[in-house]
Parts: structure tokens; C-alpha cells; sequence
């Protein structure tokens, strides 16, 4: 090849790889950042003095590219300067068996592109400012001045090319198609670069031989990447790039898009860049004092100030989607690059390689840049930040609203999104199952997912948006506690069901509560604490000086919240954060609507079950020598009777004695100590849940929908009461403590019964619809925990129904109990540890739990002593049945588990208001907490599977909850036990939406068909459908159509093209029309304005 005049002549043999020196030795791989035109890029850290750098790795290499041979030889000679990116070498690292690395170590510029920052704003409907954008020119100036002083031409300026740190600095990098000249007035007629930025003269010299240029292309190339950040994209980036080639050199020069939105000062320094006449186009000199890159003067450090805050709220945001624009070279074929298998990618299934180590390697790095979410095809992957991330704002909310799932970086807004537009589309009720081991995030994400489907669903009513907002705050403060893995964990279960209109506005909410765990009230572990509303109202009552009206001490706090570590009245005295945590609480009730009557009532039970848990017991001697107690500290007594308004005496009798009844006659024994302390500690459960159930109920009935609404549908007249819902589940998350007990059994079998409903939805139902409908498809193994759930539900030989057997039997102990289950549970899933008595373990889904069984009898009979006088306290004007009962759910066709066939109407339930008073119970012993829990989970199935589900894993990543830490270990075991791998495998290769014939034609004929056309629902219309949306890897079934995950999203974007055309063309002919008629009406009004006009003048004339 023949040299070009003035330009170093190219010899590979040059660099001799040998001679280079092996990076192992100083340079240690962090993680990836990208993809550069010819290798990756990653973050490298210098092993002698921790410095970072990055590094673009050629693997394999056997020779020195051209353009890589150009680049390094400009570097090497090139002075360091500000605004160009810093050279630390290249290396080389052998290995003859795969081929050597080539290791190009430049300068670390982890803020992005300013490419990458643009469009960022721009997804959040900002743009930069002329003063930011000057900014970023005047830097790109300095840099190419830098590289034109030193005889260089860059000749692929862009904006993937600016790169921009932390601090604000802007720096010039790639230079592997720069020139190297001898001169600076000297040419180079090679015709190189990215088509949208290059020149016309460098595309000139493809057609004409003798045809040059000089550095001034490098201005033109600026002038295009000034439009870029004005505008977002280049001109002509809609544009196949060969074809830019031939418009370019022929078309006018470009403008921004809109002109007049910008100053004249930005208009006119473009429109110098982009002289077609190089010879008459400004120099890199000259243009830095143009007058609005001058105005950088004296502001460069506010501004760069500027940026750096710019730059980091767009990194916790999430990285924008890359667009990258292959540059060209004439002697070069056009390249992609492939696919890289740890490429930071949105959704998992796209990953070709298929291992735990790829999945878990992506999970890291994403959340390393604070990417906490990731898609697996359709369910969302969310690693708990442990840190507050600015990215939930209204703002935000806007970017997810009806777009494409693509358009933006995973979010929980997306998911909430995808379901309230399934939602609107199909008419169909939706539910989003939130799932995660205690303390992943799960009631925060529950918290994010009402705030976006509130937003979604503005209705004209704000009021009523602004009660549902309030609710978790409230709900959460009486069921959320301190516990040992988590600050705020959820003590029961919540479904929220949101309201909607046809048409998609929210119009009311209903509220669910399930096994709210009442032990903790009496009771807490070491370093866990009560229900968060005792602290609340204690340190509210105490800084706004009332306690003495509740009847609490001001020294020591109650016994119910006094742990341990006594710093309970220390954190109430120095902190501040429970008293705004109350004013927080009765803002929600003044917001849902609660009165002040009612908010005054719940203060006062509140108070009335601290005071009595203060109350106190002692032995006392009868002349009968039977065991009999006593109150030794009245003032508590009283303060407990006057809150509950009931009479002391009546209560220290309800207390200290019980009733029994033999053949007919009732008889009055005293208790003992203990005997008493446990009916102490019962009212206070049995109150608290109450009280709890009440407040639910109480919401419920406040955030109804207006029975005087109706909505008009093509169906015709519907009543908004029973309107389309979304319902989120946040339920208590898998937990192995320490010490494991009933309430952890309760907790771990619902987990087990949401694990199979997962594992139904996602790969049971879906394999078994290829058998009967003949698809050729992938089977994808999976970890079945059916026969663990009929272990624990079946009857009459499953644990739970074991438990209830024993609790009948007054003369059971716990170790009778763990005997039984010993003895019955004959199954891989259970065993009984040698030499501990009261023990048990089972292998749950998530691993081993270890159960210490005391106190299961006790806590599963859950009874109160059957008295007249605590059967009064239920009946006193505060705490009456009518308005504090506990709704329980009576299930008429109760099954073990969710039946292998999930769809609406499955399952039955009578559901019923049942109220709990004793004098309507005739045998309150049979009301165990197992066979409640057992009614409760079907309630909730119940209403789980009439709705389409989404699925919303939350991943703790760390035990420590520090922000930013990821430990591999505990996130791979998440990752196995929720099966995730196996969901990647089954989202890439299966088809998740398989939809009936019928169904699929009238939810998308109007794709194909006219509106009047009313095709049949069958296989030939179906692929009429199809094959007009250009939709592939789709199958068509025996009676389904079978669809991948995207394929939905896909066809309710072109059907909301189609219907929003028609809507328009309905508001044209109605305007139309209207305008018609109101002409008719003008000119009958001009008539008989005439004919008044004749009359009068008529009868004037006579």
C-alpha cells in the first residue's frame, strides 16, 4: 500500500506484542463499564497505589489493528492535557492456547457520554441549557485545539465520543481513525468517521480520488454534536447511515429542530460549524471566541459544579439505553459488535449464556451503578438499595405512563404500569404478588406501587386520591415492627385492592388484613420490639405533655414496651423521630376521615392495653389452701378499668377468677398467679386485635366507591361499586431466626403456599397447556413444593390438622405434640434433632428452619377463659363487638393448597362477618389459630387468582442492610430457592400469554378487520391478526394462540394507535356535526330575526 504524503506510514511491525509489557503485574479488573468500536471496556484498579483507570481489551489478538497501532501512537506523543483523555500504556497478555489480550489503559471517565446525559434529560422531559451546552463545547474547543496544535485530527467527534467524569470535566477520547499530520495545514483524503457527524468533504473524497480536507472536518463533526445536545440525535439519525452519505454532501447545512426555542448566539455558532465550504469554515481557534462560548468566562467552575450534580442524579436514575452509531472506514467493511455476555442488560433473558454465575455476575454489576431493578422477562428482579434513591418522584412516575416497557430503564413503575394497562385493555382484574425473605424490601415496593397507581388513576376527586395514599402509613404503623433482620417488618398479611372506573380513574380501596401476629403485643424476642404505634402514641402523649390524662407514667415506660436494654424511655426522651412518627399517624387519620371521636377511642384502648400490661399479680393464701391471687398495685387496675370504661372491681375479678360449668351449674374458681397473668396478657391480644381489625374495617368503609356513581360501558350500565381492581400483596417474607416458634410456622407455610402459586403460574400451567395443545416446547425443571404444602394442609394427617388434633386434648403438653408430628410426618421434609425435646425441623423451600415448639399448644388454642365479666368488657360502649370485631372468613370449600388448574371461580368462599362475642360462641376452644390461618390463606387465594398476576421478587442483598453491599453467597441462595434461573430459562423459551381464539379476535381485530367487520374467533383470523402486527416466534396451538412476553406489549401499543386514530376521527366528525348544527341554528335565528324585522315594520306602517 502506497504511503500518503505528511502521515505516519503504517507498519505493523512497529509494536512488537512481545516487547509489551503484561498488565497482570500493575492492573487488576473491576468490573465491566461498555463496549468500545473494537473491544470492551472495564474499570481496573492499579495494584500499587489503588488508583482506577479503564481499560479496552482486544481478545483474541494475534497482530496490532491499524486503528488500534493509529491510537496508541497518538497517545503516546500526544502532551496530557485537561480535556483530552489521559494515556497510562498499553500492555499485553499472552496466552497461546485462546489467543493474547491487547490492554489499551486510559484515563477512568465515569460520568458517561454527554450522548448518554442528553438523552437521560430528555427521558425526564428536560433538556440541557444553552449555558451548560456552551459549557461542553467550550471543553470539546480546548481538547480539539489541544489535538490540533500538536498536528492531530480526530475525524470521529461525537457525542459518544465526549466523555464526561464525576467532577464535571469534559474529555476528548478515541482516536483510532485519527490523522497525524506533519503539518497543520497539510490534508488527509481518507474517507473515515461516523456518517451522521462527518463532513462533506471527508464523504467527498469516497467519490473524487484527489479530493482533501483538513482539521476543520473536526469543526463540522462539533457542529452536528452541538445540534446532538440541543436536540437529542444528530440530523438525518432516522436515517440508514449509508444513506446519509448521499444526502449529506447534497442537502442544505442542518439546524437544530426548532430554531426559535433557542438564542440566537447557539443558532448562529452552529451555523459557522457547519459551512459546507471548509475552506471558508471557521478553525478550532477562532470559534472559542465566538460569543457564546465566550460567556464559559469566569463561570467555568459554577458550571462544572453544575454538571457533576447533573451527572449524578442522571446515574440514580438508571443508564439510559446506548445508541451507538458504527463508524466507517472506506477501507474497513461495516462491523457490529456481538454480544457480550456480561453486557449490562435490562432484561435477563436476554443473556445467551444461561448459568448462575452470568445471572448473579449481571445482578452485581447493575447493582453497583445503583440499578436495582431487572427484568426476567415479564417478572421484575428488585435488590433492596438500602439507602433512599431519588428516582420515585411525580417526574419519574411521567415516564412510566402508557409507553413501551423498552423506552426506559427497569422500574417498579413499569410493573405497576403493565398491570393497570391490562387492566384498562382487557377490563380484567389484575393482582401483583410481592414477594422476599424479611427485610428485602417488599412494603416499601408495595408503598411505590399504590403511589404509581394512584398517579395512573387521577381522577377529579383529589381527596380521595389522598386517603389511599395514607393508608399503608396507617395500616403499617399498628401491624409493622422492629424485628432482628428488619426496622419494619410486616406483622400480617395485606391485599389492598384498588377501585377502579372503566375508563381507568381509581374511585375507591379496600383493605385486607391477614394472621396479624397479637404475641407480639405481650411479648418480644431479645432485640426485636412491639407494634411501632405503642412508641408512637407513648412519645406523642409525652412530648405533648398528656400522658397524665391517659393514665401512663412519666418516669418508666409500660411493661409491654420496656425492653431489655431499658433505652426505651432514653430514645422516647432524646429522639425525636417517634413523635413525628405520630404526628405523622394523625395526619392519617385526619386525612382517611377518621373523627376525633374515633381517633380519641383508639388512643384510649391503645393506652388501656399498656396499662394493663402493668398490671400485677401475687399469691395470696385461703383458708381451703387453693392456689388464689391478687392485684398488689390497684393504681394500674384502675387506670386500665377507666380506660376500657368498665368498673375495677369487675375487672380484678375477670382477672383472678374463671368460671366452669358442670351439669348445668356454674361454679367460680380463682386462678392462679400465672392463671392470671395469662388472662391479663389474652385480653390485651384479644383487644389489640380487635382494635386493629376495627381500624381496617373502618378504612374499608371510608374509601368505599360512591354507590351513586355509575359508569356507562359497551356492556352496557355498570355499577362502579363493583369496578375493575389491582391488588397488591405485601405479606410477611420467609424468616429463620434464632429462635424459630408458631408465629414463624404461620409465616413460612404462607410463604410456601405464594412459592407454589408462583411456581403454578410461571411453569406448571404453561407446560401442561403445551401437552394438550401439541407444542413442541422446552420442558423446564422445576422445584415442585407441592407435597411440602400437603405435609402441612392436608387433612386429616397434615401438620396443621395434627396440631388442632392435640389442642383438644386437655392433658397435651408440647413434647405430646412433637411426638405426634414425629410420628406421623413420616416425609423428607421434616425430622426431630436428637437431644432436644421441643424441637423440630423442616426443609422449607427457602432451607432448613429449626422450630422449638413451646408454647405451640397455648398459642394455637388462642382462647379467652369463657367469664361473664370479660364478655362485659367486649360489650362497654369503647370496645363493643359492633365496632370492634374481628371479621373472620368461614370458607365453605376449603382445600389443601391451590388447585393444579388456577383460574377464576375455582375456588368458593362464603364470605361472612363473623362476629366474635362470646355470647354468641358456644365452644370458643374450637376457634384454633391454625385452622384461622388455615381459612385466612384460602380467603386470600380466593382473591389472588381471579386476577392476572405480576410478579415482583425482591432480593436482600445483604444481612448487614448497608447500601451498596452485595454478598454473592446470600444473593445466589435467593436466587435458587425463588427459582429464578429456571424463570429465565422458561421466559426465553416458553410462551407466558396463551389466549383462546375467541378471546385473542375480540380483543385485536381491529388490528386486521374493520370496525363494523365482526370476525369468528378462529385459527384463520387469528394469523390474519398476527401476520398484520409482523409479530414472529409466535404458535399457533389446537384453540390458543401461544405468545412470548413481549408479544402482549407489543399488540396493545398498536391497539392504542388504532383506537386513539379513531378517537381523533371521532372528535373531528363530531366537531364536524357540531359545527353543522350550529349553523343550522345561526341561520334560524338570521330567519327570524328577518321575519320579527318584516312584523314590527309592518305594523308600524299600519
Amino acid at each position: 500500500r502506497k504511503p500518503l504524503y505528511g502521515l505516519f506510514q503504517y507498519n505493523s511491525s512497529m509494536i512488537g506484542l512481545e516487547s509489551l509489557a503484561d498488565p497482570s503485574d500493575t492492573w487488576e479488573i473491576i468490573e465491566t463499564i461498555g463496549k468500545g468500536t473494537y473491544g470492551k471496556v472495564y474499570k481496573v484498579a492499579n495494584k500499587k497505589d489503588g488508583s482506577l483507570a479503564a481499560v479496552k481489551i482486544l481478545d483474541p489478538i494475534s497482530d496490532v489493528d491499524e486503528e488500534i497501532e493509529a491510537e496508541y501512537n497518538i497517545l503516546q506523543v500526544l502532551p496530557n492535557h485537561p480535556n483530552v483523555v489521559r494515556f497510562y500504556g498499553m500492555f499485553y497478555k499472552a496466552d497461546h492456547y485462546v489467543g493474547g489480550q491487547l490492554w489499551l489503559v486510559l484515563e477512568l471517565c465515569n460520568g458517561g457520554s454527554v450522548t448518554e446525559l442528553v438523552k437521560g434529560l430528555l427521558k425526564c422531559g428536560q433538556q440541557l441549557d444553552e449555558a451548560m451546552i456552551s459549557y461542553i463545547l467550550y471543553g470539546a474547543l480546548l481538547g480539539l485545539q489541544h489535538l490540533h496544535n500538536n498536528r492531530i485530527i480526530h475525524r470521529d467527534v461525537k457525542g459518544n465520543n465526549i466523555l464526561l467524569t464525576t467532577e464535571g470535566g469534559v474529555k476528548l477520547v478515541d482516536f483510532g481513525v485519527s490523522a497525524q499530520l506533519t503539518s497543520t495545514r497539510l490534508r488527509r483524503n481518507t474517507s473515515v468517521g461516523t456518517p451522521f457527524w462527518m463532513a462533506p468533504e471527508v464523504i467527498a473524497c469516497e467519490q473524487q480520488y484527489d479530493y482533501s480536507y483538513d482539521a476543520r472536518c473536526d469543526v463540522w463533526s462539533l457542529g452536528i454534536t452541538a445540534i446532538e445536545l440541543g436536540d437529542g440525535d444528530p440530523p438525518l439519525f432516522d436515517m440508514h447511515p449509508v444513506k446519509t452519505l448521499f444526502k449529506i454532501p447534497r442537502n442544505p447545512p442542518p439546524t437544530l429542530l426548532h430554531p426559535e426555542k433557542w438564542c440566537r448566539g447557539f443558532n448562529h455558532f452552529i451555523s459557522q460549524c457547519l459551512i459546507k465550504d471548509f475552506e471558508k469554515r471557521p478553525s478550532v481557534t477562532h470559534l472559542l471566541e465566538h460569543p457564546f462560548i465566550k460567556q464559559v468566562h469566569g463561570k467555568d467552575m459554577s458550571l462544572q459544579k453544575q454538571l457533576a450534580e447533573l451527572i449524578q442524579e442522571q446515574q440514580q436514575l438508571g443508564s439510559v439505553a446506548k445508541t451507538r452509531h458504527e463508524r466507517i472506514h472506506t477501507r474497513r467493511p461495516y462491523h457490529v459488535d456481538g454480544a457480550d455476555k456480561y453486557s449490562l442488560d435490562d432484561d435477563l433473558v436476554n443473556l445467551e449464556v444461561l448459568d448462575e454465575d452470568t445471572i448473579i455476575h449481571q445482578l452485581q454489576k447493575r447493582y453497583a451503578d445503583l440499578q436495582i431493578y431487572t427484568y426476567v422477562g415479564d417478572i421484575l428482579i428488585a435488590l433492596n438499595p438500602f439507602q433512599n434513591l431519588s428516582i420515585y418522584s411525580p417526574q419519574f412516575s411521567k415516564l412510566y405512563h402508557g409507553v413501551k416497557r423498552s423506552s426506559n430503564p427497569p422500574h417498579i413503575f413499569a410493573s405497576a404500569d403493565a398491570a393497570y394497562q391490562s387492566m384498562v385493555t382487557f377490563s380484567k382484574d389484575q393482582c401483583i404478588v410481592i414477594s422476599g425473605e424479611s427485610g428485602a424490601g417488599k412494603t416499601e415496593s408495595a408503598h411505590l406501587i399504590v403511589q404509581h397507581l394512584t398517579f395512573l388513576g387521577k381522577a377529579n376527586n383529589r381527596a380521595l386520591r389522598e386517603k389511599i395514599l395514607q393508608v399503608n402509613p396507617l395500616v403499617e404503623a399498628f401491624g409493622n415492627a422492629c424485628t432482628a433482620i428488619n426496622d419494619n417488618s410486616s406483622r400480617f398479611g395485606k391485599y389492598l385492592e384498588m377501585v377502579f372506573t372503566p375508563t381507568g380513574a381509581v374511585m375507591g380501596a379496600k383493605i385486607s388484613e391477614y394472621l396479624l401476629e397479637k404475641s407480639r403485643v405481650i411479648k418480644q424476642a431479645v432485640g426485636e420490639k412491639n407494634f411501632h404505634i405503642f412508641y408512637y402514641i407513648y412519645a406523642g402523649l409525652y412530648h405533648q405533655k398528656k400522658l397524665s390524662e391517659y393514665r401512663l407514667p412519666d418516669k418508666k415506660p409500660p411493661r409491654y414496651i420496656d425492653n431489655e436494654t431499658g433505652k426505651v424511655m432514653h430514645d422516647i426522651v432524646t429522639k425525636d423521630s417517634y413523635g413525628r412518627q405520630f404526628e405523622a399517624i394523625q395526619h392519617c387519620f385526619r386525612i382517611i376521615g377518621f373523627t376525633d371521636e374515633e381517633v380519641y377511642s383508639v388512643y384510649r384502648i391503645l393506652t388501656g392495653i399498656l396499662n394493663t400490661g402493668n398490671i400485677e399479680f401475687a399469691a395470696i393464701s385461703s383458708q381451703h389452701q387453693t392456689d388464689k391471687s391478687e392485684v398488689p398495685n390497684p393504681e394500674a387496675l384502675d387506670n386500665a378499668a377507666a380506660l376500657l370504661s368498665i368498673g375495677s372491681e369487675e375487672l380484678q375479678e375477670a382477672l383472678t377468677s374463671h368460671c366452669v360449668v358442670t351439669r348445668g351449674e356454674t361454679i367460680i374458681r380463682t386462678n392462679t398467679v400465672d392463671k392470671a397473668a395469662d388472662v391479663r396478657d389474652a385480653m390485651s391480644k384479644a383487644l389489640y386485635g380487635r382494635l386493629f381489625s376495627w381500624i381496617v374495617n373502618r378504612i374499608n368503609t371510608l374509601l368505599q366507591p360512591d354507590k351513586n356513581i355509575w359508569q356507562v360501558t359497551h356492556h352496557g350500565v355498570v355499577n362502579t361499586e363493583n369496578g375493575m381492581n389491582i391488588g397488591i400483596l405485601d405479606i410477611f417474607g420467609f424468616e429463620n431466626f434464632a429462635r424459630n416458634s408458631f408465629e414463624q410456622l404461620c409465616i413460612n407455610i404462607a410463604n410456601e403456599q405464594i412459592q407454589f402459586y408462583f411456581n403454578q403460574h410461571i411453569f406448571a400451567l404453561e407446560q401442561m397447556e403445551y401437552q394438550s395443545e401439541g407444542i413442541d416446547a422446552t420442558t423446564v425443571e422445576y422445584e415442585d413444593n407441592r407435597p411440602l404444602l400437603d405435609m402441612f394442609l392436608q387433612k386429616p394427617m397434615g401438620l396443621l390438622s395434627l396440631l388442632d388434633e392435640e389442642s383438644r386434648f386437655p392433658q397435651a403438653t408440647d413434647l405430646t405434640l412433637v411426638d405426634k408430628f414425629e410420628g406421623n410426618l413420616r416425609c423428607k421434609y421434616f425430622w426431630r434433632p436428637k437431644g432436644v425435646e421441643l424441637s423440630f425441623g423442616i426443609q422449607h423451600y427457602a432451607g432448613k428452619v429449626l422450630y422449638d415448639a413451646s408454647a405451640f399448644l397455648e398459642k394455637n388454642r388462642d382462647t379467652l377463659p369463657e367469664n361473664k365479666l370479660l364478655q362485659q368488657l367486649f360489650s362497654s360502649p369503647l370496645t363493643k363487638t359492633g365496632n370492634l370485631a374481628q371479621a373472620r372468613a368461614r370458607v365453605t370449600a376449603a382445600s389443601r393448597s391451590l388447585p393444579p388448574q388456577l383460574s377464576a371461580g375455582r375456588i368458593k368462599v362464603d364470605t361472612m362477618e363473623v362476629m366474635r362475642h362470646p355470647e354468641e360462641t358456644t365452644n370458643m376452644k374450637r376457634q384454633t389459630m391454625a385452622s384461622y390461618f388455615r381459612y385466612s390463606l384460602m380467603d386470600l387465594l380466593s382473591k389472588m387468582v381471579v386476577g392476572q398476576p405480576h410478579f415482583i421478587r425482591c432480593i436482600k442483598p445483604n444481612d448487614d442492610r448497608e447500601a451498596l453491599m452485595f454478598s454473592h453467597g446470600r444473593v445466589l441462595l435467593q436466587l435458587r430457592y425463588t427459582g429464578i434461573l429456571e424463570t429465565v430459562k422458561i421466559r426465553q423459551k416458553g410462551y407466558s400469554h396463551r389466549i383462546l381464539f375467541d378471546e385473542f379476535v375480540k380483543r385485536y381485530y381491529y388490528l386486521a378487520f374493520k370496525a363494523h367487520e365482526t370476525p369468528l374467533g378462529n385459527r384463520e383470523n387469528c394469523l390474519a391478526i398476527l401476520e398484520k402486527s409482523k409479530l414472529d416466534n409466535w404458535i399457533l396451538g389446537k384453540t390458543k394462540v401461544f405468545l412470548k412476553y413481549y408479544h402482549i406489549e407489543q399488540l396493545n401499543l398498536f391497539l392504542r394507535e388504532v383506537i386513539g386514530r379513531v378517537v381523533v376521527m371521532q372528535a373531528y366528525i363530531k366537531g364536524w356535526l357540531g359545527a353543522r348544527r350550529y349553523k343550522k341554528v345561526k341561520e334560524k335565528r338570521e330567519n327570524s330575526a328577518v321575519t320579527i324585522q318584516s312584523a314590527w315594520r309592518g305594523y308600524e306602517a299600519r
